[in-house]
């Protein structure tokens, strides 16, 4: 049987998705304003870590001795093939889990001290199935530490992430401009202790950004 010839758009996509759109990513996560939020957040890890969407490892730098194990979650790989290269000798070690984030994981309930999320939720298709997985292998008194970019509260640039993200998703794999971080995380079962939210310098409608600590809510 002739082996039938995939549509020229669709191929170009894939190419784009799998080879591009992971370096583009890398390149967006390096930029001045974002370095700052993970050198703030990032050092408050503890213990054994579970990184979602751990991508190239811009993460791996800022943690601290405090740190000894870190599980990585992402379902790229050639991301984590950067983040490979990333990594440093010494602790702490990192296992990459080449998964999605709403895929079970393979740990054990309580079993990680931190659970660390930087611009990750926006692009998970069903974040809270995602986050309650999350919370299941959380130890009761360990500590979720999230980072992301999400909806605005001025109607006129929510109105805009409204518009623009069915496009955005396309060109970024999945990511969606208008999610509500704050009401994803409490919704999982988690209580915010701290939280900052505030632009980033950019567009708008790309740059709102949540900031924070939550842990399981008992």
């Amino acid at each position: 049987m002739p082996r039938r010839k995939q549509p020229g758009g669709c191929l170009a996509m894939a190419v784009y998705a799998k080879y591009v759109l992971p370096r583009l990513i890398d390149l967006a996560m390096r930029n001045q304003d974002v370095t700052r939020l993970r050198a703030a957040w990032i050092p408050h890890a503890r213990g054994k870590v579970l990184e979602v969407g751990i991508g190239s490892g811009l993460n791996l730098p800022y943690y601290s001795r405090a740190v000894q194990y870190v599980y990585g979650v992402d379902p790229s790989t050639e991301l984590q093939q950067i983040a490979r290269r990333r990594m440093m000798s010494g602790p702490p070690t990192v296992e990459f889990l080449p998964q999605s984030a709403e895929d079970p994981l393979p740990l054990a309930n309580s079993s990680v001290d931190t659970v660390v999320l930087t611009w990750t939720l926006c692009s998970i298709p069903n974040a809270p199935w995602a986050l309650e997985e999350m919370k299941r292998v959380l130890r009761a008194e360990g500590r979720l530490i999230f980072i992301e970019h999400g909806r605005a509260p001025d109607a006129g640039v929510g109105t805009w992430q409204d518009r623009l993200t069915p496009l955005w998703k396309r060109i970024t794999g999945g990511c969606h401009l208008n999610r509500k971080i704050d009401e994803l995380v409490t919704a999982a079962g988690f209580q915010i202790t701290e939280l900052t939210k505030s632009y980033l310098p950019g567009p708008r409608p790309m740059t709102y950004t949540y900031q924070g600590f939550a842990r399981p809510r008992s």
